[in-house]
């Protein structure tokens, strides 16, 4: 790997953990570990260009169809591919099919960069996610041999002790918070090969005393009544929290966006 390599241009794909949800800004929009990342690598290459193309509750067959064609026309130096795990937080998820649209994905975005990035996506530890944790690691098993069959790197991020911490999750328990994102893009930004800025991005945060019983409660309830139940019913009607809304970033135009 290249030491502290100069990269002209990003593209970013996937689904809300590429958006940005819930790294929120003060003018409402998202920002996320892919936007810090674009910054940093645009510091150290003048003109470097940045597009994103995630949109939130995309599963790996739209992400297949809509982003990846506008990806490979790109000719960015570096892409980044993240999806799938949306599809297996599906109650009806077919992996065989899931697999097989990743494995597509990589074949067509592999000739089109210098560098494919892929992701073993962080987990939140808690009971939530508990059912689908065994798909979630059969799609990170394919992923790691995705990467191997055609050269891509892969960011281990599901085996980082920080980001399990419930912690660095924000109220929906879906998304990281803004220290979340951080420490991901400073886990892709050494994964390219750059130096690092934070050698100690994947040790845990210092403990503290949890929460008392009653605080519990009232937390799960909320989560339950704010963002359980409207996914719970957007599944059940086959609706994404995405429909309607465009790519966050859908040219390939230089960047000057903040660390």
């Amino acid at each position: 790997m290249q030491t502290n390599p100069t990269h002209t241009s990003l593209v970013a794909l996937g689904d809300s953990f590429t958006e940005g949800m819930s790294d929120l800004l003060p003018d409402g929009s998202y920002r996320g570990w892919a936007d810090l990342l674009a910054a940093r690598m645009a510091a150290r290459a003048p003109g470097f260009r940045y597009a994103n193309l995630a949109v939130r509750g995309k599963l790996i067959g739209q992400i297949v169809e809509e982003q990846v064609p506008v990806a490979t026309a790109m000719g960015a130096d570096v892409i980044t591919l993240v999806g799938g795990l949306n599809d297996t937080l599906r109650p009806k998820c077919d992996m065989g099919r899931v697999k097989d649209l990743l494995t597509e994905a990589v074949e067509r975005l592999t000739p089109a960069c210098r560098e494919l990035v892929l992701m073993r996506s962080p987990g939140r530890q808690g009971p939530v996610l508990e059912r689908f944790r065994p798909r979630m690691e059969e799609l990170f098993v394919h992923v790691e041999e995705l990467a191997q069959r055609h050269g891509a790197l892969v960011v281990d991020l599901y085996g980082a002790p920080s980001l399990g911490d419930p912690r660095m999750w924000d109220i929906d328990r879906l998304h990281l918070t803004a220290e979340g994102h951080r420490r991901v893009a400073e886990a892709v930004w050494q994964s390219l090969g750059h130096d690092p800025e934070d050698t100690e991005w994947h040790t845990p945060m210092a403990a503290t005393l949890p929460p008392g019983w009653a605080a519990r409660r009232v937390a799960d309830a909320r989560f339950a009544r704010q963002y359980l139940l409207p996914w719970i019913g957007r599944r059940l009607t086959g609706r994404s929290s995405g429909d309607g809304l465009p790519p966050k970033r859908p040219d390939l135009l230089p960047y000057e966006g903040q660390a």
